[in-house]
């Protein structure tokens, strides 16, 4: 498997960069989609990284489609909606598939890392999924907004479940450990 660091991505614009091109900093990677019940989401992230990203933080969104449908549009519409409804100004790239077998190497590398995701004290998402007749395993992410977080040293430190917002614990606690850990 690739190092972590290497894989390639493509940003929502076409250009290509790596997470190297991060280093040193604590990296949010989230899998996003425009049309689910969990996108105002994109409104925490953004707060998020606009209070912290003089501290280091970066969040990286990668749109998927893979969870019914609900990431459809392409590219440039993808970061007009982003920009224009909720004020995203952190790193967008393009569209990805995030499990199956077109599975993207940094999900791939991420999974590996961090094959369980840390849920709400409530573990209810896999639940309110399974009645909605969506099954997963611990080895795929369950949902859009699954949160990978990367430390300064490029390590994932943690995997959270899309329902856990960075203003809630787990996610929150783990994210003010990796800003305050200066490397």
């Amino acid at each position: 498997m690739a190092e972590l660091s290497d894989i390639a991505l493509q940003r929502i614009d076409g250009t290509t960069e790596t997470l190297a091109d991060y280093a040193g900093k604590v990296v949010l990677v989230v899998n996003v989609a425009s049309k689910c019940g969990l996108t105002p989401q994109y409104e925490s992230l953004e707060r998020a990284y606009s209070a912290h990203k003089a501290d280091g933080l970066v969040v990286l969104g990668f749109p998927c489609n893979q969870f019914r449908g609900q990431e459809p549009g392409t590219e440039a519409e993808i970061q007009e909606f982003c920009s224009t409804t909720y004020g995203v100004d952190f790193p967008l790239f393009a569209k990805i598939e995030v499990n199956g077998p077109e599975r993207h190497p940094l999900y791939a590398a991420l999974l590996g890392a961090a094959p369980k995701a840390q849920e709400k004290p409530d573990g209810t998402m896999r639940e309110r999924l399974a009645k909605h007749g969506v099954e997963s395993s611990d080895g795929d992410i369950l949902w859009n907004f699954e949160k990978f977080l990367v430390g300064r040293d490029g390590r994932v430190i943690g995997r959270f479940a899309p329902d856990v917002t960075v203003e809630e614990s787990p996610l929150r606690d783990s994210l003010d450990a990796a800003l305050a850990h200066a490397g």
